[in-house]
């Protein structure tokens, strides 16, 4: 008798199938995945269909397909690295119309893969709340470029859930690069030349410096650092890789389909060299391990730390938005709860595993040991056994969750890292683990007043940091999840998102850490690339801010009981952090934040013995 098959398995069969004939690659090994979706020259992943599939997931399906195998069709790695300009604005627009390249060519030959991919642009856009724009955010930019190009080079118009967005922005985009765009309409096919052109469309809208050199410059990091050289080179070889497994742009996402109290001393204030008082904040700059002491205007330092902020989640919106916010995170929730459940119930069981009860026996006093009652039965003369229950170091034990709030994260990485925070405070709370999640970001793009006080003094050379911190507490170490919940959603507010200052944000996430009374504390950070502030890298050496954040971390590793690891979105953080991972896709995050706990709390050996240099 011949088995039927099963709808979702004939759905499976018929997507591998023209995801390899859409992509030209007959040998490529097609799997699936929940919640994950990614390809490269040998193999691609899509996510596993769940439940009935309707024709509106399965549009949603083949459009992540036909956007996969669209990229490695018409996509050429090397001179997609060779033309990647600095900065993550910049590699955001860069990345956003280059996949707009590689769909274009696709839809422009096959209605059935523009009408998929149609629906999947749709399907992101509502997810993004682009309809209901109403102001400018600069960390829309590469979404409202990719529309523009889109549009350009397909002759479709944009969705109508993208129509808020592309409101506010056409005029002046239209203004600024409207020729230079529809002059892509000549090149699309030869991607060197596209990739030129593309440059040209970055550099008009100033994302790009021309005077200074890229922060990831090998040759200027070497300059300043040249024992650190031989371990740049050895990483390049991983880098590469990481860049060659990288999935299609933003526009090539996909929606998942499987299932603050502040604490004290956050008001601190901290002393400068010279002995001034700083204004109180979350920065702390009299450390050990700042470069050039000698030179107090090359050290890391702020121009001014008056208008930095630590404040809590509740206090940047009004109640009705934050439940609104919360709302949205719930509604994504829905779509990952079944992937990532599981992912934190198999922590959870491993965890527990390692609180499994121990006693000692044979005490004269405690709990009375009934197990042993026997031989006092036999020989009277045997004094009562007590027992006690041993301590289990694993619930003395705090985990923070840092955060990075830059506007790259915008989007599915943000929407994924509010979620996972969510899982992981529930699941670690479960286990009697205390959790605090933190965010770092900026009050203002390319400087705030910060950068104003240094106008209005003159422009003095050396400045230091230019721009206004803002430290963000989701949820304290103290606080139960269920009074934290909705500050989380706090992450999918429009506008949050601005610039990155990295270093300072370990050191206060690292000094909340050690003012708490549990003996073991980790520290988890995510991120998706180096610290960047225009305005502190115009006026500063080019590497000023990575070099902090780079001494920063090897203290952490080298001279504190604080356990650090990373996990980078998009970009190799290896190169900073000693322990770290690298994904490409935002949805792998659960399962790798998952991951990494388990590996931390299955090693036995302390911290500071472990990461401790020779």
């Amino acid at each position: 008798m011949i088995r039927k098959e099963e709808p979702n398995e004939l759905v499976k069969r018929v997507t591998s199938a023209t995801l390899k004939a859409v992509a030209a690659e007959k040998e490529l090994t097609v799997a699936f995945t929940p919640g994950q979706a990614s390809a490269t020259k040998e193999s691609a992943v899509l996510p596993t269909p769940v439940g009935a599939v309707d024709l509106a997931a399965l549009k949603k399906l083949r459009g992540v397909s036909d956007a996969l195998a669209l990229r490695l069709r018409y996509h050429d790695q090397d001179v997609h690295r060779e033309h990647m300009p600095s900065g993550p604005e910049a590699r955001a627009v860069y990345e956003a119309i280059e996949q707009v390249r590689c769909e274009s060519l696709g839809t422009r030959r096959f209605s059935g893969i523009a009408e998929n991919i149609g629906a999947l642009l749709d399907e992101q856009c509502k997810a993004k709340g682009f309809g209901a724009v109403t102001e400018k955010n600069d960390a829309m930019l590469a979404d409202a470029v990719g529309l523009m190009v889109r549009e350009c080079l397909t002759g479709e118009t944009a969705p109508e859930s993208a129509h808020g967005l592309m409101n506010i922005w056409r005029h002046d985009l239209e203004g600024r690069i409207g020729k230079q765009v529809r002059a892509l309409r000549d090149c699309p096919a030869d991607q060197e030349r596209f990739a030129d052109a593309v440059t040209d469309i970055i550099r008009t809208l100033d994302l790009i410096d021309d005077d200074t050199q890229p922060l990831d410059s090998d040759d200027q990091e070497n300059e300043d650092n040249p024992d650190e050289a031989g371990d740049d080179a050895d990483q390049g070889a991983d880098s590469e890789m990481d860049d060659d497994s990288m999935m299609a742009g933003e526009s090539g996402e996909m929606e998942m389909t499987d299932e603050g109290d502040m604490g004290d001393g956050d008001e601190e204030q901290f002393a400068t060299g010279d002995g001034e008082e700083e204004p109180a904040g979350p920065s702390r700059w009299n450390e050990p391990w700042h470069r050039d002491e000698a030179n107090s205007d090359i050290r890391y330092h702020p121009f001014t730390a008056k208008f930095d902020e630590i404040t809590g989640a509740e206090e940047l919106c009004d109640p009705e938005e934050l439940t609104r916010l919360r709302h949205q995170l719930d509604q994504q929730l829905s779509h990952l709860q079944g992937v990532v459940s599981r992912l934190a119930n198999r922590l959870q069981r491993r965890l527990m595993a390692k609180q499994t009860r121990s006693w000692e026996f044979d005490l004269e006093e405690g709990i009375l040991d009934a197990g042993r009652l026997s031989r006092v039965v036999v020989n009277p003369t045997q004094p009562l056994s007590y027992k006690m229950e041993r301590d289990t170091d694993f619930r003395d034990t705090v985990v923070t969750l840092l955060v990075d709030n830059s506007g790259s994260m915008r989007g599915r990485p943000i929407t994924v890292a509010a979620m996972c925070g969510d899982i992981l405070a529930r699941t670690l709370e479960r286990c009697a683990v205390k959790v605090e999640i933190l965010g770092f970001t900026t009050r203002s793009w390319k400087g705030g007043q910060a950068r104003e006080k240094w106008v209005a003094d003159g422009k003095p050379k050396n400045p230091g940091r230019l721009n206004d911190l803002r430290h963000i507490v989701f949820k304290s170490a103290d606080q139960p999840w269920r009074r934290a919940r909705k500050n989380l959603g706090l992450m999918l507010r429009e506008g949050l998102l601005k610039e990155n200052i990295d270093g300072e944000a370990l050191l206060w996430a690292h000094h909340r850490l050690m003012g708490r009374p549990e003996q073991r504390r980790i520290l988890m950070v995510i991120s998706d690339g180096a610290p960047v502030d225009d305005a502190t890298l115009s006026a500063n050496p080019g590497n000023y801010l990575e070099r902090h954040l780079r001494d920063v971390i090897e203290w952490i590793e080298t001279k504190s009981d604080v356990e650090i690891s990373a996990i980078g979105i998009g970009h190799d953080v290896t190169r900073y952090y000693r322990r770290a991972v690298t994904i490409v896709d935002a949805e792998e995050l659960g399962g790798t934040m998952m991951n990494q706990l388990a590996e931390l709390f299955e090693d036995d050996v302390p911290a500071k013995g472990r990461q401790r240099r020779a």
